[in-house]
């Protein structure tokens, strides 16, 4: 069962986004069926790999014992702008491909693709 009160992932393993039925703007997360706004959006999945708009680094505090991890803005095909967390890579730039994944403690991560 999801903890989110919107549908994060297909029966796929697709993350979801919503699209506007009027004007095609493609939101994330997807608009939750109970929402006034449902009847104007319909869900769709995030089609392939995205591309790095934006990152930063984030270097917790040293009494927290973790190490540092990137955060980021990657764009989809929609178009849909996406935050999350980056990895599988150690230094991300601007342009690099992620894919979205599930992830149990954050619903959901990209993991850099392969070039």
């Amino acid at each position: 069962m999801s903890i989110h009160p919107y549908p994060l992932w297909s029966a796929n393993r697709e993350l979801l986004a919503s699209r506007d039925r009027r004007n095609g703007e493609w939101v994330f997360p997807a608009v939750p069926d109970a929402s006034p706004l449902a009847p104007h959006h319909e869900t769709l999945p995030v089609q392939g790999n995205g591309t790095v708009y934006s990152f930063t680094i984030i270097h917790p505090g040293a009494k927290t014992g973790l190490p540092p991890y990137a955060l980021g803005c990657v764009d989809f095909d929609g178009p849909v702008r996406i935050f999350g967390r980056l990895q599988g890579k150690a230094q991300p730039a601007i342009g690099d491909r992620y894919r979205p994944c599930a992830d149990d403690n954050l619903g959901y991560v990209f993991e850099a693709v392969a070039a």
